[in-house]
């Protein structure tokens, strides 16, 4: 059973709301990023930027300290406020494309070590450490781990009640897209929603897991420091974004490769014929309809390319996905890509990307060759996280992307 509690969220007044939250950081440019620092003293790009108030480039545990500083002086001006009684918190965005809503609560690290939250994807050590180092020193966490979860009659009948009610906040952001908050905090509703939390035997990690493996981890080093340990302190809780699984978006990742590892484009193309069927499509625009069937972009035309079932063998539900067929049968072999994460000859594209942007990479010349697929099931995910098994990197891009100074959790 799933152990999934509210809290006692840190958040901006509502008077400031609008100019507090910010997107994840890496889809800000450079001229973004410098335009909310000298013109949004509210950003919460200011605290994870703390370099930016004494015009330097800080790294390590020396910004570490700083982004603890500034957060406790949004603290003491009152831009960050905390509530007095635990809440679940109902968030919901709706964009020009799509529309999210879902439960923010605490989820637990216990939860996370016996396989309640499952995971589909291998994390690194160091990574692990560094963003355990950092949520050690500053304190809190900002920036919810997306768990899934079957969809619960009651859950949505619950929040369903809520949202008719006044939202607690309610803002447009500079991208256009509308934010919603609501507060689940009177005993009898928040008594429900954890009960009904507690029926699940499994929820699964859609994005973050570096996120809940390094909040493990420091739940680990803290028991241990604690001699007074009882398993009720904050530590024991991560901050989590629960969504319904009817309500994720799954995108795939494109992949583009800088060359075809010294093949000429017959002898390429040859080789690709002893798994996959191919067919030339010309300047026609062709994305695959069908599981095992991908695109291919080279040299100025589309390709089909459809696996020989004949030839291939399905052995678990790993040797059935798409991105991991792509890896074993083109891209390590054929193009010489040992290692999907770290190989510089290889980048990604998120589907939700307009897909003329793989055939504008290659025809720039930036790329020789780009491949297409389309995105796994929620299904597809559960099924490897189910038999313990780990798919390749960059095998899903899942929305929603959450903001962060939204909701915080202290610990």
């Amino acid at each position: 059973m799933a152990k999934i509690v509210p809290f006692r969220a840190v958040r901006p007044s509502r008077d400031k709301v609008g100019l507090v939250p910010s997107r994840p950081f890496q889809e800000y440019s450079v001229e973004e990023v410098k335009f909310q620092l000298e013109h949004n003293p509210f950003s919460f790009l200011h605290i994870i930027n703390p370099g930016y108030k004494f015009q330097k480039e800080i790294s390590g545990s020396e910004r570490f300290q700083l982004v603890k500083n500034r957060y406790l002086e949004f603290r003491e001006e009152g831009v960050f406020i905390q509530d007095e009684k635990p809440a679940y918190y109902i968030y919901k965005t709706i964009s020009r494309n799509q529309t999210y809503c879902g439960i923010i609560a605490a989820t637990s690290v216990d939860d996370y070590e016996n396989n309640v939250i499952r995971k589909h994807e291998d994390t690194i050590s160091k990574r692990e450490k560094l963003f355990k180092d950092y949520l050690e020193t500053v304190g809190f966490n900002t920036e919810p781990v997306l768990l899934t979860y079957p969809d619960s009659e009651v859950i949505n009948r619950i929040t369903a009640e809520v949202m008719e009610e006044r939202p607690e906040y309610e803002f447009s952001s500079l991208n256009r897209d509308v934010h919603y908050l609501w507060l689940i905090d009177d005993d009898e509703r928040t008594e429900k929603v954890k009960q009904e939390f507690a029926k699940l035997e499994a929820v699964y990690i859609a994005d973050g897991h570096h996120r809940s493996a390094s909040s493990c981890l420091l739940a680990r080093e803290s028991r241990e420091k604690n001699p007074n340990h009882t398993g009720k302190e904050p530590y024991n809780y991560f901050l989590s974004y629960m969504i319904a699984e009817s309500e994720l978006q799954l995108y795939e990742f494109n992949r583009l490769v800088t060359d075809l590892n010294g093949l000429a484009k017959k002898e390429f193309l040859m080789q690709l014929d002893e798994w996959f069927r191919i067919e030339n499509r010309g300047y026609e625009f062709y994305k695959p309809s069908k599981k095992h069937h991908f695109s291919m972009y080279l040299d100025g035309e589309y390709y089909s390319l459809y696996l020989r079932k004949t030839n291939y063998e399905f052995t678990d539900s790993l040797s059935e996905l798409d991105p991991y067929i792509l890896f074993t049968r083109i891209l390590k072999p054929l193009l010489n890509i040992q290692d999907l994460k770290n190989d510089s000859r290889i980048s990604y594209l998120p589907g939700r990307n307009e897909s003329f942007e793989v055939k504008k990479a290659v025809d720039e010349g930036r790329f020789a060759v780009g491949f297409g697929m389309l995105p796994l099931t929620i299904d597809e995910i559960k099924k490897i996280a189910d038999e313990g098994l780990i798919m390749p990197p960059k095998s899903t891009c899942i929305e929603p992307k959450l903001r962060s100074g939204l909701t915080i959790y202290e610990f």
